[in-house]
């Protein structure tokens, strides 16, 4: 299976709006090398706006160019721009609800070396907590070119999570993203696995190894953080019973937290939760600390058994 990252094929991404949309313009923090926004800076310098190790201001020249019409992209690593800027995003995106694209890259764990201080982990809780804002967490390459796309082309803020290693490619290229509406990839009725981000492609893997024990799982992939899709999940706790959330994020104010507090007021539904547990990692590989935070396919695997005891 290919893999390529998230953060390759958004700059890539950039590129095309550009040439299509002369009001895209781009800003970063120091980081285009790694956030690949670099490919926008070399096509259209005149339309990129590098803004130093200033992320808070960062935002705010964000805000000044949605205001006088302009679609601004403004990326920098996935700390800086929840940890540092929540004020500034708080002000602008959340209670003005301007036009900005916040595009994170080297979200989670799996940013590896650069260690704790460089591993966002709080940053879904963050923005999940600010109003009106529409946040996309793509399983893959193939997902993130589209919901660029989505974003570049529907007014209101975003705050789009990214990651830095390669990832497999899930879906064909000719993919379609509709919003707020999340994906079946496989079927079963013994259990549903609803994953986010890199660890959609381990969901499936677990999904694999559970098929040949004769567990058949569902497996949902929640682009859309904010809002979630109600109905997917609803009908998939009534139709299995049973469900594990899969995150590169804090347990607390996650994914788990959000499809519980759904569960909790609807269809109330035996939950595992496969995410980081009240710790900050040491520096690592990416795969390193994924297995030391428990989130591999084995430990899928093993929360999908654990739950269905609990039917």
């Amino acid at each position: 299976m290919a893999e390529i990252s998230t953060r390759e094929s958004y700059g890539k991404t950039l590129v095309e709006l550009g040439k299509e949309n002369k009001d895209i313009v781009v800003l970063d923090a120091d980081l285009a090398k790694s956030t690949m926004t670099m490919y926008f800076a070399q096509e259209f310098p005149q339309r990129f706006f590098d803004c130093g190790l200033a992320e808070q201001n960062m935002i705010g020249i964000a805000a000044g160019l949605a205001a006088t019409g302009k679609i601004p992209f403004a990326s920098t690593f996935a700390i800086f721009a929840s940890c540092r800027c929540f004020d500034q995003a708080r002000m602008s995106l959340g209670q003005q609800h301007l036009n900005i694209k916040v595009v994170s890259t080297h979200s989670g764990v799996s940013v590896g070396e650069d260690g704790a201080s460089h591993h966002a982990i709080e940053d879904l809780a963050l923005y999940g907590s600010l109003v009106g804002i529409r946040i996309i967490v793509p399983a893959d390459a193939i997902e993130t070119a589209a919901a660029i796309r989505f974003a570049a082309s529907n007014d209101g803020p975003f705050y789009i999570r990214l990651s830095r290693p390669k990832s497999p490619v899930i879906f064909p290229d000719t993919y379609k993203f509709v919003p707020d509406k999340a994906i079946v990839l496989k079927e079963g009725n013994d259990a549903t696995i609803i994953a986010m981000g890199l660890m959609v492609s381990r969901a499936l893997e677990a999904a694999e190894m559970l098929r040949k024990e004769k567990i058949n799982c569902r497996v949902i992939n929640i682009h859309t953080f904010k809002p979630l899709d109600k109905q997917t999940i609803l009908q998939a706790a009534k139709e299995t019973g049973a469900i594990v959330t899969v995150e590169e994020h804090l347990l607390h104010g996650g994914l788990g937290s959000e499809v519980s507090r759904m569960l909790a007021g609807e269809k109330p539904t035996p939950v595992e939760f496969v995410g980081i547990n009240d710790v900050y990692t040491k520096s690592g590989t990416p795969e390193e600390l994924l297995k030391s935070n428990g989130l591999t396919a084995e430990n899928i695997a093993m929360s999908v058994k654990k739950v269905i005891k609990r039917k």
